[in-house]
């Protein structure tokens, strides 16, 4: 208990940090002085208005979601009012298809080709479809379900925070001249390892439950 809530209060400081970092970037100081548009302008790349538009619905949405995301999947939270986990969760899934869909505009345009396009690709589709699965599993009453499938989302909501941690590093080992070719590792290394990560968490979490269910049983027949 004591890992998973140290794991979730990480989580969320990063989340909000660079939820403010990316606030500052995008909507004060503007998107075309971002690092990331910047470096898309010095690979020669063409960035017309529709893309800007794109861009700034994408990581409006984005960052709501990431920002949201933890306070949906706290028990402690979401028990003490349902109706506003309820509420908040529709704004979650609402800022998923957008951001969603968004994303896999600007994959089509990603920097370092078709695998980079690739890589972002899926995981908008997947980031789209688990947020889809989760709300059909609770409109079902699958409880259970519906939070496994929120913890898989929500690691691919969590893109956003790995994908910048990871381009650091990368820039700081092979330098600013290698920045496409990182780029194109990191549009797959910023999700497939959280996914990974989700899914061993979840596992884990089942089979501790079944573990505790056997022990009521045995119990029960004594």
């Amino acid at each position: 208990m004591i890992l998973k809530r140290m794991a979730w209060i990480i989580g969320t400081i990063l989340a909000i940090s660079i939820s403010g970092y990316a606030i500052v970037q995008y909507f004060i100081l503007g998107a075309n002085k971002s690092g990331f548009v910047m470096a898309k302008i010095n690979l020669g790349e063409v960035l017309n208005h529709i893309w800007y538009i794109i861009l700034y619905i994408h990581a409006f949405t984005s960052l709501i979601a990431l920002t949201v995301g933890p306070f949906l999947l706290s028990s402690k939270i979401r028990n003490k009012n349902q109706d506003r986990h309820k509420r908040i969760g529709k704004v979650y899934y609402l800022c998923i298809l957008f951001g969603g869909l968004t994303g896999l505009y600007l994959a089509l345009e990603a920097t370092g080709g078709i695998i980079s396009t690739l890589g972002f690709g899926f995981l908008s589709i997947f980031w789209i479809v688990t947020a889809g699965i989760a709300l059909l599993k609770i409109r079902k009453g699958q409880v259970q379900q519906h939070r496994r499938w929120m913890i898989r989302n929500y690691s691919l909501t969590f893109a956003a925070v790995t994908l910048r941690i990871w381009l650091l590093i990368f820039v700081l080992i092979a330098g600013i001249n290698n920045y496409e070719t990182s780029y194109i590792i990191i549009s797959w290394l910023c999700w497939v390892p959280n996914l990974l990560i989700a899914e061993f968490s979840v596992n884990k979490s089942d089979k501790t439950f079944s573990n505790r269910i056997r022990v009521l049983e045995e119990s029960a027949e004594y």
